[in-house]
């Protein structure tokens, strides 16, 4: 059994580093103009230290260790609490290195566990080189035998699966280009409009000719608030790169935080194909997992292994669809739309809204301005549904629900009754043959 852990001694200091980002976040400067700037700064450094006090206190008092198939996590000071994750539940362990982790040479653990309601144990921060080792351990123990882990393999085995430090790199498949990144964020709502947004302002500082500090710091970070999904869209795919590695997806990405994902292709329960509006005009578009076991109210969404492309042209999404669902040509999809007198309900979008089969997936098409596909593999279909609402009745259609275990799944909208229900009877019958043991 392997003794308890402490983190690495830095982590009270980033722990404190990132509440003081917080605080002077927090404050507003409505409160900096209440206050003035000497009680603001005092507050903030106040505020500081106690969030530094008690981050060193619970160093002190959280710990790990390996026991047999288990990690289990000490922590509390009043009250000592000891959380015992099964290892066999383990779907993953992520390496995650915030900014000033990479200064400071460490990085955090993040494990995902089966029907866990959120990232389970996050142990941050260790050492580069002790997560390196004990993340692979993890997933050696969580994937070898009962018997294996009852002593017929040392744990020093463990250790030298990996060289400390590395990370198996697999088998390349798409690394996404820096500057089609920048162009494609570029390409969005938020930076297309900002310089209007920019003249309105101008426009009304001139007219009344008025320029005081808090008018304008509440306008800079009215304006950093709009273009935070563009920039942090940049910073989290920043060297996007994936591997395939066996049966398992590798990503990695970042620029400030890099991160390390490890995404199960069994586990993955649908893909999504988007075309922004904008994108169209350079013929790109980004493509999106949906993945058991990961939970959708994960606060920081940044979290979730869901990205699979950030952008790229058709030709490189449907050679990476094809890995990841093989047999499925993305460019050669059957898709029909729904009966005319579907116009009723959707005037401007009946003809891009489709549904189809093929022998391995079903396929949902949906969007006027922003175009989307979702690709349901038949074994991983939970649920089908047929709804109707009052003016589909009336006009004799229906919409077909497909639910699958990550939650979103896919719909047909806007069918026929009749073809509703039988495209809902022969995806039971297909989901069923799917699942069947060979």
């Amino acid at each position: 059994m392997q003794a308890r852990q402490r983190l690495h001694p830095l982590s009270p200091a980033l722990h404190g580093a990132k509440s003081l980002v917080v605080v002077i976040v927090g404050l507003s400067w409505s409160t900096l103009s209440r206050v003035g700037f000497g009680w603001f700064v005092a507050m903030v450094i106040v505020i500081a230290l106690g969030a530094t006090v008690l981050a060193l206190v619970s160093w002190y008092n959280t710990g790990y260790q390996v026991v047999g198939r288990e990690l289990r996590i000490h922590e509390g000071l009043l009250w000592r609490r000891t959380r015992a994750i099964p290892l066999e539940r383990l779907q993953a362990v992520e390496v995650v290195r915030p900014l000033l982790a990479q200064l400071t040479g460490l990085a955090e653990l993040r494990l995902e566990v089966v029907g866990g309601g959120k990232t389970e144990a996050p142990l941050a921060f260790l050492g580069v080189a002790e997560a390196a080792v004990l993340r692979q351990r993890l997933l050696t123990l969580a994937g070898r035998p009962a018997t294996a882990a009852q002593g017929t393999q040392p744990p020093e085995e463990a250790h030298a699966a990996v060289p400390v430090g590395a990370e198996p790199a697999g088998r390349p498949l798409h690394a996404v280009s820096n500057r089609d990144l920048l162009i494609s964020q570029l390409l969005t709502p938020q930076a297309f409009l900002l310089p209007f947004g920019v003249a309105f302002v101008a426009a009304q500082f001139l007219s009344e000719g008025t320029w005081s500090f808090i008018a304008v710091a509440s306008t800079l970070t009215a304006m950093a608030g709009i273009l935070l999904q563009p920039v942090r869209r940049v910073l989290d795919d920043w060297r996007f790169q994936l591997a395939r590695d066996d049966d398992r997806l590798r990503i990695r990405n970042g620029l400030l935080e890099t991160r390390v994902q490890t995404v199960p292709l069994h586990r993955v329960q649908t893909v999504g194909v988007t075309w922004p509006l904008l994108w169209r005009v350079k013929g790109w578009l980004r493509l999106r997992l949906e993945v058991a076991g990961y939970t959708a109210g994960e606060p920081d969404q940044r979290n979730r292994p869901d990205r699979l492309l950030p952008v790229g042209d058709l030709a490189t999404g449907a050679a990476i669809v094809a890995e990841v669902l093989p047999g499925v040509a993305l460019s050669a999809l059957p898709l029909s739309p729904p009966p005319a007198r579907a116009r009723w309900l959707s005037p401007l979008s009946r003809q891009v809204l489709g549904a189809g089969l093929t022998e391995q997936v079903f396929v949902a098409r949906s969007g006027l301005l922003t175009r989307q596909l979702t690709i349901v593999p038949y074994a991983r279909l939970q649920s089908v549904r047929v709804v109707q609402g009052p003016v589909q009745r009336l006009l004799r259609l229906a919409t077909v629900h497909v639910d699958t275990a990550g939650g979103a799944g896919a719909a047909a909208v806007d069918r026929d009754v009749a073809d509703a229900w039988a495209l809902a009877a022969e995806l039971t019958t297909r989901g069923h043959a799917a699942r069947r043991p060979a």
